[in-house]
């Protein structure tokens, strides 16, 4: 079971899984959307997903050229998860939000064409220049 919630407290998520995937996206849409080089994602069936609390969305582009929302409390901001319209079967839980940050094990590092130098990790992980196929 992955759970979590938002800086205040105010929004709170569940997912019994299993995980799709687990990844740190380098896309600069990520990097733009979290002020960092990288967002820890980790996929999860949308059919099980849950939340409670004020959400508020924002839509951008994504990279299949589709919306890609994503969720932040509306009272502190923190974001919380995608609904990228191009995978309508999942939601993305930035795992920085989860209650468990150890539950968080990723295997990909997505779009290290974009990442930049100093976001380099130390995990050792597959490493694609964009999206791999699925």
């Amino acid at each position: 079971m992955l759970t979590g919630r938002c800086l205040c407290g105010a929004v709170q998520y569940q997912s019994p899984g299993p995980a799709l995937f687990s990844v740190i996206c380098h896309c600069r849409d990520c990097q733009r959307a979290s002020g960092s080089g990288g967002v820890p994602v980790v996929g999860v069936p949308k059919a099980s997903f849950t939340h409670a609390g004020p959400v508020k969305q924002s839509r951008a582009r994504g990279i299949s050229g589709l919306p890609a929302p994503r969720h932040f409390c509306s009272e502190c901001g923190c974001l919380l998860f995608g609904t990228p319209e191009s995978a309508p079967e999942m939601v993305t839980i930035y795992a920085g939000s989860l209650d468990d940050p150890t539950s968080f094990s990723p295997t990909d590092a997505l779009f290290t064409s974009q990442r930049p130098s100093w976001a380099k990790l130390a995990a050792q992980l597959v490493e694609h220049a964009a999206l791999p196929e699925r």
